[in-house]
């Protein structure tokens, strides 16, 4: 059993908080405080710096932190050898994926795995690429699926799907032209993802290759979900550019429409894990079962 005043420690250290991790780990806030003095008493080091009611690590508390997220870690992929040998898998998996990903590619294998392993506890957050490299970074999470580039010297990248990103306006829209030249293309009514996302990287990496700005474009607005674009180019305004994964049912239902221009924007997705060995334990069970969904 590992020593549950690094549990607290750790969900302090993230949160910054005690109020927070008192709510999160449903014990008392004068309890959250003793099991920290304890720490500190123990290690005869102060963990956090209080100024007014906010608190800060201390360099100790920056090191326990790293040391802490190293062995449940550790203890998580002891749990999964041992269970192995019983013919079981059993832990715990923090998965984060960028939005597109979250919402359209992977909820129907995470319904497969989890019937086929039902003791590994699931949890998955989802935000643009840059949100979800940096939970890598920060051990929010265990792995992470994105799309874009690969562009952080301390992430390693394994390549999952290929995507394409499709223009497309509502079906009730009448007002281009099924076929778009380059010049009428700087003239659509855009509506895109935020700074920050995978989508919009691609957009503008692609259109820079065509030696064309992306101050060029007539953007009408960025919104922070592709489920915001849906919803925005129904009231038939706007022209959106999504993956193909979030609007197949749009077009098979004949509620969004094509239209063909002179750019193609295809990107890859990314398995993403932190350097250093080969994923293990239940990361490494996940990849190789979603490798298997989508006979990669």
């Amino acid at each position: 059993m590992l020593d549950f005043r690094l549990k607290v420690f750790q969900s302090v250290a993230r949160n910054l908080s005690f109020t927070k991790a008192s709510n999160e780990l449903f014990i008392t806030q004068p309890a959250i405080t003793r099991h920290i003095k304890e720490l500190e008493s123990e290690f005869e080091v102060k963990l956090f710096d209080r100024i007014g009611n906010k608190i800060t690590l201390t360099q100790a508390g920056t090191i326990l932190l790293s040391y802490t997220d190293h062995i449940f870690t550790l203890h998580n992929e002891l749990k999964f050898e041992l269970s192995q040998l019983k013919g079981t898998f059993k832990g715990e998996l923090r998965l984060g994926a960028s939005t597109t990903i979250a919402q359209y590619v992977i909820p129907a294998v995470l319904a497969k795995f989890h019937e086929r392993f039902p003791d590994v506890k699931l949890t998955l957050i989802n935000g643009n690429t840059e949100n979800i490299e940096q939970c890598l970074l920060k051990n929010d999470i265990d792995m992470g699926i994105v799309e874009g580039k690969p562009s952080n010297a301390d992430i390693r990248y394994s390549t999952f799907l290929n995507d394409e990103l499709l223009v497309f306006t509502s079906a009730q829209n009448n007002a281009f032209a099924q076929t778009i030249t380059n010049e009428e293309f700087l003239k659509l009514p855009l509506v895109l993802r935020e700074r920050g996302s995978g989508t919009l990287e691609i957009i503008e990496e692609t259109i820079l290759n065509r030696h064309i700005s992306p101050k060029q474009l007539c953007v009408l607005m960025f919104l922070g979900s592709t489920e915001a674009i849906k919803s925005f180019i129904k009231t038939g305004q706007g022209v959106g550019i999504v993956s193909r994964f979030a609007i197949e049912h749009e077009l098979s239902a004949g509620i969004f429409k094509l239209l063909q221009t002179p750019f193609t924007f295809h990107r890859q997705f990314y398995f993403i894990s932190t350097k250093g060995p080969e994923p293990m334990g239940h990361s490494k069970l996940f990849l190789s079962f979603l490798c298997k969904y989508y006979n990669l």
